[in-house]
């Protein structure tokens, strides 16, 4: 397992409580369950809404877990069928900006979350099958495993800035 994500943010992650010991199962199951769970949250809301401390509406983390997932299960997918597990990182503010969160409704970023959590459960899947292991710039190597575990952090930790950002603690 690496040890990327519990150090940077702690085990259980210092702000949302993520564990990091979770089966990759669970956390395939997790990340499945959030399309419901962010509409849930923002149902009746303004997704406009940005908290002082984050630079985010609670509508662009959504936006952001959207590409997050999308990117990933491209990148695991990609290493599965071609066998090339090198990765790049990449820069979320930037593509924050380029695609325009804040202008994005959140009703689309919601229905297009739906596809990209369903599509990351297979990219998981089908690179688990493939034990493919990813070479990413900054945080080393990566089983499909830890990629599993590390997007649930991402789509449960937004969650929680979601929360916070809406008063819902």
């Amino acid at each position: 397992m690496e040890r990327w994500g519990r150090t940077l943010y702690g085990h259980p992650c210092h702000q949302c409580g993520y564990n990091w010991d979770m089966n990759p199962r669970d956390a395939v199951a997790l990340v499945v369950t959030i399309p419901d769970r962010y509409a849930r949250l923002l149902a009746g809301q303004d997704p406009t809404t940005r908290h002082p401390e984050l630079e985010w509406t609670a509508g662009a983390y959504v936006s952001h877990v959207v590409d997050n997932l999308r990117i990933w299960a491209e990148r695991l997918a990609g290493a599965a069928r071609s066998g090339r597990p090198h990765v790049p990182g990449y820069d979320e503010n930037l593509l924050a900006r380029a695609r325009s969160y804040d202008q994005i409704p959140v009703e689309g970023a919601l229905w297009s979350l739906r596809h990209a959590a369903t599509q990351w459960a297979e990219a998981v899947e089908l690179a688990t099958a493939a034990d493919v292991v990813l070479r990413h710039d900054a945080r080393g190597t990566q089983t499909a495993e830890d990629v599993a575990r590390n997007n649930a952090h991402d789509a449960y930790h937004h969650e929680w800035d979601i929360r916070r950002t809406l008063g819902k603690r």
